[in-house]
């Protein structure tokens, strides 16, 4: 039996590779959520193009950056700021909001605690329901909310469960957050991926709302997470000049600079990709449908939570079972709201996508 390590993530490839001898390369990391397309073509010439801005510093302001990001989400540019991937965003935005008593939603991605407990502040916990396939309740967020909470973390779309809150709902929870003096960061990093990201994305609602802000990277839906190149969309203007007063100058190479200007003008590239995924979720729902072992959860990101049904079969078994074959999924035991019955998957080539399915439907026949 092969030893199991817990709670790997999608970057742990060389724990991967130490434990299971299987070389890195050979490993398809269904776990890690990036674009399977991988880097657009035209990203790579302009990289090889401009090697040359790595001799000079680049501009402080990062204006030119700002303006194309601005006119990819449809924001004014003075309401956008850059980082050093959005990790380094949720770090400033924390240490400057200082929160005494944060909400999470949750299951949610971990950073988010992480940087709360290096702040010193106290976390509390709202669960998703998976009797309403993770959906959100207002009614009872609103309770949990009105506790002496003053900061309120979203994923959206949320990282496991592929759920998202749309506009009408979020307005909901923005005016309730606005009457209780409540700040609200919502991490969009997977938005991008949905079918109808115009009705959940929350930019458009900023312009409203200032006691909000926004947060996206290119690490997933641009395939660069080596570039670390993260922003946020806020139209509390004196507040992005705090958290540019308090973060350190040219965080920001200047190839990621040049790079995060031509590839948010990539449509060819874009339109692509929201392409490929829409085909590949589309396809893996119909076939899961089908298996009665299995419970999926109709995702809107580019990956999928499941839940197995099949007695005596947990996601380590899985887990085991598909990264012998060179794929990598992600157990979901690490969630503490999930447990051991539960795996996420992103959708991969067609041809790898094929080679995972292969291996799920065998174990859950």
């Amino acid at each position: 039996m092969m030893k199991h390590v817990e709670h790997f993530h999608g970057s742990d490839l060389e724990k991967i590779e130490q434990i299971y001898h299987i070389k890195k390369e050979d490993i398809t990391s269904f776990s890690a959520n990036v674009n399977p397309l991988g880097v657009s073509k035209k990203l790579r010439q302009t990289l090889s193009d401009n090697i040359d801005v790595i001799t000079s510093y680049p501009d402080r302001e990062y204006t030119s950056l700002r303006k194309e990001i601005g006119k990819y989400v449809k924001a004014n540019y003075e309401n956008i700021i850059v980082g050093n991937g959005s990790t380094e965003l949720i770090s400033l935005l924390i240490q400057i909001k200082h929160p005494k008593n944060a909400l999470l939603i949750g299951p949610t991605y971990s950073e988010y605690e992480r940087e709360l407990n290096l702040a010193g502040c106290h976390i509390s916990n709202f669960t998703l329901k998976e009797d309403v396939n993770f959906d959100i309740d207002i009614d009872s967020l609103k309770k949990t909310i009105i506790n002496s909470i003053d900061f309120l973390i979203l994923c959206n779309p949320n990282n496991p469960t592929s759920s998202a809150i749309r506009h009408d709902k979020m307005r909901q929870i923005l005016d309730f957050c606005r009457d209780n003096n409540i700040f609200v960061m919502v991490d969009e990093t997977y938005v991008e991926f949905a079918n109808d990201m115009e009705h959940i994305t929350l930019v458009p609602l900023t312009k409203e709302y200032k006691n909000c802000i926004v947060l996206r990277g290119i690490s997933k839906f641009f395939a660069s997470p080596g570039l670390r190149l993260g922003y946020a969309i806020c139209s509390d203007t004196a507040f992005l000049d705090e958290i540019n007063q308090r973060k350190n100058p040219w965080t920001i190479n200047s190839l990621a600079s040049v790079a995060g200007e031509i590839m948010f003008q990539d449509e060819e590239y874009i339109n692509s990709t929201k392409t490929y995924i829409n085909s590949e979720r589309e396809t893996f729902c119909k076939i899961l449908s089908e298996c009665k072992n299995v419970k999926f959860y109709t995702p809107v990101a580019n990956f999928i939570l499941v839940q197995i049904l099949k007695p005596g079969i947990t996601s380590k078994d899985i887990f085991e079972r598909a990264i012998k074959k060179g794929l990598m999924i992600r157990d979901c035991s690490s969630f503490q709201e999930l447990g051991d019955k539960y795996i996420r998957f992103c959708f991969m080539s067609r041809e790898k996508n094929d080679e995972l399915l292969e291996v799920l439907l065998e174990v859950l026949k």
